[in-house]
């Protein structure tokens, strides 16, 4: 059971009366984690990994502890698997730049994905003859639900990859990831994971899906800006050739050749970012104590009130399916309101903070909603039921006086 109101004193700016429903983008940053990073500026402050003076000993060994820590998060079989980078998009463009291509290999992604998931595939196509599937959610289709069906028929031996987004970042819909797994590896294809959204509100569990990739950002899980991960299958890591390489990433060099490192940090070059990495070791450290188990259990009584209270608002209509295959991520329009009306509306009258627009998933926008945009309303740990409440008689007075 969470104690919300507890941990709700770690986030001074709730205490300002704004309703913070935009998680979805990113999260706030809680006391402990900036604490954890001005401990680095106040008493350890230095590069890592090459000093042999007692500060960059100390801040190599809290920069290199992120990793075990995040490993023990995800499960993963040992910390050599985590890169830290920046977001998930370098993650994902880290493997799809990284891994070798040849003409006719094929990439099966799906409608519904973030941009980050989506143009790095569109860009191999276009400039390595790659053959890219795109499988659309099952009827109806504004739900989002995929299908394992519906890859069983695209992923074939030809398959290098399958490229899926574990949680819309639109629809809050869950994707049936284990599954599409074992069907891309019964052909020897890959599987990457776009675990943005699932990371922070839900226990992923590594070894359980069975991915070879999965990529995630650090600023939607209370950690800072600038952090993220991306995890490889042991196995795999030298199958990635490095998106950047120079300082530290190497193990031997001479005039005519060089040799990477046989660690992680071969796919991290020059100074990183030192406390937004540790800032993301804290956030793991805070989740935990927690408890994903927790917040799963309170966001699951947020979006089922988020979900029924929108739905019954004349002139509202949701977006995804219904509560038990998605999290609190909540799209919707208001008849014929503009979205960034709505959203300016629910700041202004209101004190709430939500995202509008297309949501970096323009595919899924013009296709599927066929909508120019939505609003967008999402839940984390920190909110409470009485904010949902707000934000529904927020939403239901707009539908009643600004809706035609």
């Amino acid at each position: 059971m969470l104690n919300v109101e507890g941990l709700r004193r770690d986030f001074p700016i709730l205490e300002t009366g704004i309703v913070y429903l935009d998680n979805a983008a990113s999260s706030l940053t809680p006391e402990p984690v900036l604490e954890k990073m001005l401990e680095f500026y106040r008493e350890y402050r230095a590069n890592v990994e090459r000093g042999v003076h007692r500060l960059s000993q100390k801040a190599s060994e809290e920069y290199e502890g992120v990793r075990k820590r995040v490993a023990e998060f995800l499960n993963a079989k040992t910390a050599f698997e985590i890169i830290l980078a920046r977001n998930t998009t370098e993650g994902i463009n880290i493997a799809a730049n990284g891994l070798k291509w040849s003409k006719g290999d094929k990439i099966v992604t799906s409608m519904i994905e973030h941009h980050s998931n989506f143009l790095p595939w569109l860009r191999l196509k276009n400039c390595c003859g790659v053959d890219l599937e795109i499988v659309k959610p099952k009827d109806p289709a504004v739900d989002g639900l995929l299908d394992p069906a519906d890859f069983e028929k695209v992923v074939d031996d030809r398959t290098k990859l399958v490229a899926i987004s574990h949680i819309s970042n639109v629809l809050g819909a869950i994707a049936p990831v284990r599954e599409i797994a074992e069907i891309a590896h019964e052909h020897g294809a890959y599987i990457l994971i776009d675990a943005a959204q699932s990371v922070p509100h839900m226990k992923v569990d590594i070894q359980n899906i069975r991915c070879d990739f999965l990529a995630f950002s650090g600023h939607k899980m209370c950690a800072p800006t600038g952090s993220g991960v991306l995890y490889i299958r042991e196995e795999l890591i030298d199958e990635v050739e490095p998106l950047y390489i120079g300082g530290g990433t190497i193990a031997d060099v001479s005039v005519d050749h060089y040799e990477l490192s046989p660690s992680s940090t071969r796919f991290e070059a020059g100074t990183p970012a030192i406390a937004e990495a540790i800032g993301l070791g804290a956030a793991t450290d805070y989740l935990r104590k927690i408890s994903m188990e927790n917040i799963e259990k309170h966001e699951e009584k947020l979006t089922k009130q988020m979900y029924e209270g929108l739905s019954e608002i004349s002139k509202v209509e949701v977006y995804g399916p219904k509560p038990r295959d998605r999290i609190a991520i909540m799209p919707f329009n208001v008849e014929n309101l503009n979205h960034h009306d709505v959203a300016l509306t629910l700041d202004v009258s209101a004190n709430i903070m939500v995202r509008s627009g297309h949501h970096c998933a323009l595919p899924l926008t013009k296709d599927i909603i066929r909508k120019p945009g939505t609003v967008r309303s999402s839940a984390y740990f920190y909110n409470t039921a009485d904010e949902i409440d707000r934000f529904l008689f927020a939403v239901r007075e707009i539908a009643s006086k600004l809706a035609k």
